[in-house]
């Protein structure tokens, strides 16, 4: 199982949000490059990036630093944030991404997901469901539609998708454990491989994710406990 440390990226800068938040945030550094080099040296074998001013913008705001990141690590990265339209996604793998994220566009547009899939296959697009109770958010997390996470995982994976990113927004930030229920029947009930996000507080809550693998969960998403000290890179990654 893949431990994905998360670099969410505002200003330029690597900050946490509390459940998405933009009047909660918490800068953690001015260089995101040289976080990625610690994670790498630290064992990562993938990371997660997040341009939060492109999730609340509609479109990629944090390119800079993105490309900076590509050209200082040897690790394969994904980007999730504001990538709602054709050309960003490609012009996005085309600078060396592994992976896109696809969150508003798979509900909004799921055509353009669908071809976004045809062109580029289900390995490098995958859909981010980020839901609140239940039900999915888009645009930030700052619109509830009544559509279940359930429901869309069922729809995407029609149209092609093999793998979501599935984020308990209430938990984000929070420190207070992951939805394991819901991710576990996300997981069983859509047969699409799941990566976990949102509330990761402790080297145990991660233990407790490999233990789910078998039900399809192949991955974990870990941000604020590691840059609050919370969980050891090196020593969790040597655990699982």
């Amino acid at each position: 199982m893949l431990i994905i440390p998360s670099i969410d990226l505002k200003d330029g800068r690597c900050v946490s949000l509390v459940q998405g938040r933009a009047d909660k945030v918490t800068v953690y550094s001015d260089d995101p490059v040289e976080v990625a080099l610690r994670w790498q040296a630290e064992g990562a074998c993938y990371l997660h990036l997040v341009d939060l001013d492109g999730a609340f913008e509609g479109g990629p705001r944090n390119l800079p630093a993105v490309k900076r990141i590509l050209e200082a690590v040897d690790i394969p990265l994904e980007l999730g944030g504001g990538i709602r339209d054709q050309g960003s996604i490609s012009r996005l793998l085309a600078l060396g991404l592994d992976r896109v994220v696809i969150g508003t566009v798979a509900v909004h547009d799921p055509e353009l997901l669908k071809r976004a899939i045809d062109r580029f296959g289900p390995r490098r697009v995958v859909v981010g469901i980020d839901a609140r109770a239940g039900m999915v958010a888009v645009k930030g997390w700052k619109e509830v539609l009544e559509v279940s996470a359930i429901d869309l995982a069922l729809k995407v994976k029609d149209l092609g998708v093999e793998r979501i990113i599935y984020t308990d927004i209430e938990r984000d930030g929070m420190m207070t454990g992951p939805n394991l229920e819901m991710s576990g029947t996300l997981a069983q009930k859509s047969g699409l491989k799941v990566i976990i996000s949102g509330g990761i507080s402790s080297t145990e809550d991660i233990l407790h994710i490999a233990k789910m693998e078998k039900f399809g969960i192949d991955g974990v998403i870990v941000g604020k406990a590691l840059y609050e000290g919370k969980v050891n890179l090196r020593e969790v990654i040597g655990l699982v």
